[in-house]
């Protein structure tokens, strides 16, 4: 995997980088998962995925929030609460699509990773694979990834 050279970049207009998600998309709101919208897509991107996982759950390996892929080179953005019109991976839950903020009361400030990758191809991959598997097979053809974070906390 290449690293981010600049090119790729992915905001919310939600929260800003290092900001604080709102409850809307958190356990204690509406539960949707916030718009993103990305620019500086890099020459010969084939399609996006998007991972989003939180590395300060009480779990080995974090907590994965949300796993999209299939979303075609020419997609934008991403809007409030969407997502199901692309492919389908599976969250820490063993669930399809996003799963809202919710730190443990009193286990402090959590970090939400919102990681988009630019890729070669559509590899084609099936609903329903978690995110270690989608990481897997994705790693040859990143182009470039981008990153947003968010943080929450129930304290």
């Amino acid at each position: 995997m290449k690293l981010n050279l600049g090119e790729l970049v992915v905001t919310s207009p939600a929260f800003s980088h290092g900001g604080r998600l709102p409850d809307a998309h958190s356990a204690n709101g509406e539960g949707v998962s916030p718009e993103l919208s990305w620019s500086g897509v890099p020459e010969g991107t084939r399609s996006f995925v998007l991972v989003v996982d939180d590395p300060d759950a009480p779990l080995v390996g974090g907590f994965v929030h949300w796993v999209l892929y299939g979303i075609p080179a020419d997609a934008t953005s991403i809007q409030q609460g969407g997502g199901a019109q692309y492919r389908q991976g599976l969250n820490s839950r063993g669930e399809p699509g996003w799963r809202p903020a919710s730190p443990p009361p009193g286990h402090g400030t959590h970090h939400y990773f919102f990681h988009l990758y630019a890729l070669d191809e559509d590899l084609g991959l099936p609903e329903g694979l978690p995110a270690r598997e989608v990481l897997d097979r994705i790693g040859a053809h990143v182009i470039n990834q981008a990153r947003v974070v968010g943080t929450y906390s129930n304290d």
